[in-house]
């Protein structure tokens, strides 16, 4: 792939953005609208400046596969403070009594995952996370960024690097990221995590990706077609 292809994937993953946010603004759907299912539950985590609306195309396809899932429109557009999101998303949790729960976060979400797996999942409810996009060490777009929300993802940012040296729950993590991330440059990879790069460019169009749902139906046990 040269520059001018990459420039122009980035550019459309930007007008995807902004046609979405359109979309669930105008034409929300009900967090309720996916009842049943005999599989594990999933918790919809999404990223800041995000409803939970932007992890449909993947709630569908995980919803066909049987599982129950469950948003959280309280979250808003996930402006607050990542640990006050981790232990509102645990409170989810406990009132409902799920178990054997698979987080499935985007960007800001899966920093949130990992947060309540490490610090607020006492009732050991949650198996695994699937973090697409997060930047778990970090963006180094963030120093520029003109509000904390955004800021709160600068590399030396605190709660990040405590995050960073809490490897156990690494192995429960699987991280998807595309080969070139623009809103996270450094990348997603996480040590002792299951790593899967897709080859496409963006940050938000991966969310709607047929090679998006390919990999979750791996994580998942599903039968994946090629």
């Amino acid at each position: 792939m040269n520059w001018v292809t990459d420039a122009g994937a980035v550019v459309y993953d930007r007008l995807y953005q902004i046609g979405k946010q359109a979309t669930h603004y105008f034409g929300p759907a009900p967090a309720d609208r996916y009842p049943g299912g005999d599989k594990a539950p999933v918790l919809l985590l999404p990223g800041v400046y995000e409803t939970w609306q932007f992890l449909r195309p993947a709630a569908d396809y995980l919803y066909g596969l049987g599982h129950p899932i469950h948003a959280l429109p309280e979250l808003g557009y996930n402006r607050g403070r990542i640990a006050e999101s981790a232990t509102l998303a645990e409170a989810y949790l406990d009132a409902h009594d799920l178990r054997g729960v698979i987080l499935l976060g985007h960007s800001k979400g899966g920093i949130i995952g990992k947060r309540m797996m490490v610090a607020d999942d006492a009732a050991g409810r949650i198996a695994q996370l699937i973090a697409v996009c997060s930047p778990f060490g970090g963006s180094s777009l963030a120093r520029f960024a003109p509000n904390p929300a955004l800021r709160a993802f600068h590399p030396r940012n605190a709660l990040l690097l405590e995050l960073a040296e809490e490897r156990a729950a690494n192995a429960r993590i699987t991280s998807i990221y595309p080969r070139l991330d623009p809103i996270v440059p450094n990348g997603s990879r996480l040590d002792g995590a299951t790593n899967v790069q897709l080859p496409m460019v963006g940050h938000f169009r991966p969310l709607s990706s047929p090679r998006l749902f390919s990999e979750i139906g791996r994580v998942v046990g599903a039968e994946v077609e090629e």
